[in-house]
């Protein structure tokens, strides 16, 4: 039988060593408000606001379509096989159950971001703020400060990085 040995590499051609990790952070995107920020960051919301409130017009419609088709359907059917009233006002009450439902919904989202536009509209210029976040790789060695490795911002003015923050 043959038995054929694997190449070993020698350690110092290894990419890593054994005291070195490859690991993920993330690293925490922060905003200066500026006029131009201000600015967008309304627009954005406002139109959010608008996109709820079309839903909720094109909801009230869709219901409206369907409660009259049914009932429409049960004027016709009523001649012909005796279908009871009963069962279409079953039918409607739960389109208004399911619809009523949706539209708490998008009144719910509506009212977050309208929040959020008050709160933006509050800030003060050269405030930071948080705009979400990203993820990072980086090395981690024997002698790190690992809760400092972890901890990285990215500070951007106007969508130009301004200032890079936390050991790389």
């Amino acid at each position: 039988m043959f038995t054929q040995e694997r190449p070993t590499q020698p350690a110092s051609e290894s990419v890593l060593g054994s005291d070195q990790l490859l690991l993920k952070r993330p690293i925490i995107i922060k905003a200066i408000v500026t006029p131009l920020w201000k600015q967008e960051a309304q627009q954005q919301l406002q139109s959010q606001s608008n996109q709820l409130d079309e839903q909720l017009a094109q909801l009230d419609i869709q219901v409206e379509q369907m409660v009259g088709e049914l009932s429409q359907q049960t004027v016709q059917l009523l001649g012909v096989d005796g279908s009871t009233i009963a069962e279409t006002q079953s039918q409607i009450q739960d389109i208004q159950i399911q619809a009523g439902d949706r539209k708490s919904e998008l009144l719910d989202q509506k009212s977050q971001v309208l929040a959020q536009l008050s709160q933006v509209r509050s800030l003060e210029l050269g405030q930071e703020v948080e705009q979400g976040q990203v993820d990072s790789f980086f090395y981690a060695k024997v002698g790190d400060h690992l809760i400092r490795k972890l901890q990285g911002e990215i500070l951007l003015r106007d969508g130009v990085i301004e200032e890079i923050r936390g050991d790389l």
